[in-house]
C-alpha cells in the first residue's frame, strides 16, 4: 500500500516539472522568439498609421470626369507624447489662436491621453507643406494624409451626394469604419459606399521618445496596403445635367431625362441646387447648416422627393386603359361644352372645337373626354361592382411604376400616391361610391400624387410602346458593367401595342398640330416631340406647370418629364425647357437662340403662401 502512495507521488511531481518546463519555454518563445507580442506592449512606441485609399472616379456616360480626389491631411495628436514646443508658431502655420489650440487639446486629452486623436480636419496642402518641415519641432503631432472630392463642374449635387464623418451609430453597426472615417451620405456617394470606398490599410511605426520616426515596424511585416475604390461611369450626359441646371435657374422645381431603351437617366435636374464643392472639407458643417436653413431648401431633391398631382398629363394614362378594358375605342366621341357636367357636378374645361375622339382629346387636353372616359372605366358592366374596376384601374398604374418607388439606385426616392379602393371605402363608407365621387382622378387630380421621376418613366413606357427599364444613374462599375441584372430586367405593363398609337398621335398633335394644340411652344423643325401639357393644382398658391414628352416619334431615344413650381400652364413654361433639352441632347446644339435667352432670363419666385 505505501508503495502505491509512493509511486503517486513521483507522478505529480513529475507533471508539475513537465507543466512548468512548457509554460518556461512557452513564455521564452513570447518574449524572445515572437516580436508579435511586443506591439501591444510598446504601445508609446507604435504608431499605427490608417492608409485611407482614394474613393473610386465618377464619369459621365461619355468618359468626362465628373468627381475625383485632391490629396489633403488630418494633424493628429497624442497628448502623452506633447511636451513644451512654440505655441505661437505652431498656431502662426495653422491659423488658430490661443483660445482655438486649448480647446482642441481638451477634447484630445478627454478623448484619450495616450490614444490619437484629430487635432485638425483637413488641413490644405499648402499648409501640410509648411508643417512638415517643422513638425518635428511639435512632439506628440503627426499628419495622416487623407483625400477631399473635387468636382470638375459645380453641377449635380443632388445626384452625386456628398461624403461626411461617421457617427457613432454607424460605427457600432459596421465594424469597417471607425472614428474619423468618412462614407458617403447621400446621393451616389451613398448608394455607391462599398464600390467607391476601397479599403484601408495601416503601416506600423517606430517612434522614438522624440516623436521621431525611426522606420517601419518588423520591417514592415505587420503594415497591409490600401486598395482604390472602384472607378463609377454614371449614366448622366454631363453637359446635358450642367444645360438642364442652367435652364432652371430662378426656378423652383425639377428635369428629368431617361433613355427609353435602357431606363439610363441623361439628366437629373433638382432647382434650387448648390455646388457640391460647398460641401467639401473644414467648410461642409457650416455651409450645411446654412443650406439646411435656406427657406428656398435647395438640399430637397424634388426629382425623387417632390410628390405632386401630375394633372392632365395623366389623362394619357387612363386613355390608355380605357382602350385596353374595351369601354372606348380611339374613334369615341365625346363632346364638351366648356366642361364635364353631371348633376350638381361641375368639371370646366377651356374652350375649343368639340366633340373629339381620343388623338384631338389629347391634342386639345379636353377634360370632358376624359371625364367620360373615366366614368366608363370605372362602371363597366364586366366587373361586379365599381370597387372592383377601380381595383383593375389601379393595378394599370402600378405596372406603370405609379403608386410604389421605382427602385432607382439613389436614396430617399419617394413612392407617391395612388390611392386604394380601402382609403374611399374607410372615408365615404364601404360600396358608398361612385365614380363621380372620385371623378377628378380622371384628370390627374385629387389623392393622386406622382414624383417627376415616375412621370419621366411613364414617358419612357410610351416611348417604349408598352415597357420600360427601372430607372438608374450608374452606367457601369469598375469592368463589371451593369451594376445589377435589376437594371437590365424588362419590365411589361400590360397594355396592348396597338394602344399607343392614338394617344402617341394626339401627343405629336399636341406639340406638332394647328389649332387647339396645347404644347406648340415645345415644336422642334428638325425632330418630331411628342409631348402632354398638364397644370398640377396647388393649394397653397399659383399652379405648378408640368410637361411630358419623348422624342423622337419614332426609335425615341430620349423621354422628359419637366416641373416649374408656381408656373401656370405647362405650355408656356415647362414646354419651352424639355424642347430646349430635346434639341441639346439629339443635336448638341440650341439653334432657337430666342427661346433659349427667354428661359435663361426667366425668373419665377416661389409662391409667397408657400
Amino acid at each position: 500500500m505505501k508503495d502505491r502512495y509512493a509511486n503517486r507521488k513521483y507522478i505529480l511531481i513529475a507533471l508539475v516539472l513537465v507543466a512548468a518546463a512548457i509554460l518556461i519555454s512557452r513564455l521564452f518563445y513570447i518574449q524572445i522568439v515572437d516580436k508579435t507580442y511586443r506591439v501591444s506592449a510598446a504601445n508609446n512606441a507604435l504608431r499605427p498609421i490608417t492608409q485611407y485609399p482614394a474613393r473610386g472616379l465618377i464619369y459621365d456616360r461619355n468618359g468626362k470626369l465628373i468627381v475625383y480626389n485632391q490629396a489633403a491631411y488630418d494633424l493628429l495628436v497624442i497628448p502623452f507624447q506633447t511636451s513644451s514646443f512654440d505655441t505661437a508658431r505652431f498656431n502662426e502655420i495653422l491659423g488658430i489662436n490661443m483660445r482655438d489650440f486649448r480647446g482642441r487639446m481638451k477634447a484630445a486629452i478627454k478623448y484619450s491621453r495616450r490614444a490619437p486623436s484629430v487635432f485638425m480636419k483637413m488641413i490644405s496642402s499648402e499648409t501640410y507643406g509648411a508643417l512638415q518641415e517643422e513638425l518635428y519641432k511639435f512632439p506628440g503631432f503627426y499628419v495622416q494624409a487623407r483625400t477631399l472630392r473635387k468636382y470638375t463642374r459645380p453641377v449635380g449635387a443632388h445626384l452625386l451626394g456628398y461624403v461626411g464623418e461617421v457617427d457613432d451609430k454607424l460605427i457600432s453597426r459596421d465594424k469597417y469604419y471607425r472614428s474619423g472615417d468618412y462614407i458617403g451620405t447621400s446621393g451616389i456617394e451613398k448608394s455607391y459606399e462599398e464600390q467607391l470606398r476601397g479599403r484601408k490599410g495601416v503601416n506600423i511605426l517606430l517612434v522614438d521618445v522624440h516623436n521621431n520616426v525611426k522606420g517601419s515596424y518588423a520591417g514592415g511585416r505587420y503594415d497591409t496596403t490600401s486598395i482604390p475604390g472602384v472607378n463609377l461611369w454614371s449614366t448622366i450626359d454631363l453637359d446635358l445635367q450642367q444645360y438642364g441646371e442652367k435652364l432652371m435657374r430662378n426656378k423652383t422645381g425639377s428635369i428629368v431625362a431617361i433613355e427609353p431603351s435602357t431606363g439610363e437617366i441623361l439628366a437629373l435636374v433638382s432647382s434650387p441646387s448648390y455646388n457640391p464643392s460647398l460641401l467639401v472639407g473644414r467648410v461642409r458643417s457650416d455651409n450645411f447648416a446654412r443650406l439646411q436653413a435656406d427657406t428656398v431648401k435647395p438640399l430637397f431633391d424634388r426629382a425623387l422627393m417632390a410628390s405632386y398631382p401630375p394633372g392632365s398629363t395623366f389623362k394619357i394614362m387612363n386613355g390608355l386603359i380605357g382602350l385596353q378594358e374595351g369601354v372606348i375605342r380611339s374613334s369615341t366621341l365625346f363632346g364638351c361644352n366648356n366642361g364635364y357636367h353631371a348633376g350638381s357636378i361641375t368639371v370646366g374645361c377651356h374652350s375649343h372645337s368639340s366633340p373629339n375622339d381620343l388623338p384631338h382629346a389629347v391634342m386639345m387636353s379636353c377634360n370632358a373626354w376624359f371625364c367620360n372616359a373615366f366614368r366608363y372605366i370605372l362602371e363597366n358592366k364586366n366587373y361586379s361592382a365599381i370597387g372592383e374596376a377601380f381595383d383593375h384601374w389601379r393595378d394599370y398604374l402600378v405596372a406603370f411604376g405609379f403608386g410604389n418607388k421605382l427602385g432607382i439606385d439613389l436614396p430617399n426616392e419617394l413612392a407617391g400616391n395612388i390611392p386604394t379602393r380601402s382609403y374611399y371605402d374607410r372615408y365615404y363608407g364601404k360600396d358608398r361610391w361612385k365614380a363621380l365621387t372620385v371623378i377628378s382622378l380622371a384628370i390627374g387630380q385629387g389623392e393622386i400624387g406622382a414624383t417627376p421621376l415616375q412621370m419621366a418613366n411613364m414617358a419612357a413606357v410610351i416611348a417604349n410602346r408598352g415597357s420600360f427599364f427601372i430607372p438608374h444613374v450608374v452606367k457601369k462599375i469598375g469592368d463589371k458593367g451593369a451594376p445589377s441584372s435589376l437594371y437590365t430586367q424588362k419590365y411589361i405593363t400590360g397594355i396592348s401595342l396597338q394602344n399607343f398609337e392614338p394617344l402617341i398621335e394626339g401627343m405629336e398633335w399636341a406639340v406638332n398640330g394647328g389649332p387647339g394644340a396645347t404644347a406648340r411652344g415645345a415644336r422642334l423643325d428638325s425632330i418630331i416631340i411628342c409631348g402632354k401639357t398638364g397644370t398640377a393644382q396647388n393649394p397653397h398658391g399659383k399652379d405648378h406647370a408640368i410637361f411630358v414628352a419623348f422624342a423622337p416619334k419614332d426609335n425615341p431615344q430620349i423621354a422628359i418629364a419637366v416641373y416649374v413650381e408656381n408656373a401656370g400652364f405647362g405650355s408656356t413654361f415647362a414646354a419651352p425647357i424639355a424642347s430646349l433639352m430635346i434639341e441639346e441632347y439629339l443635336t448638341g446644339r440650341i439653334k432657337r437662340k430666342y427661346l433659349e435667352d427667354y428661359v435663361f432670363n426667366l425668373v419665377i419666385k416661389p409662391d409667397a403662401k408657400e
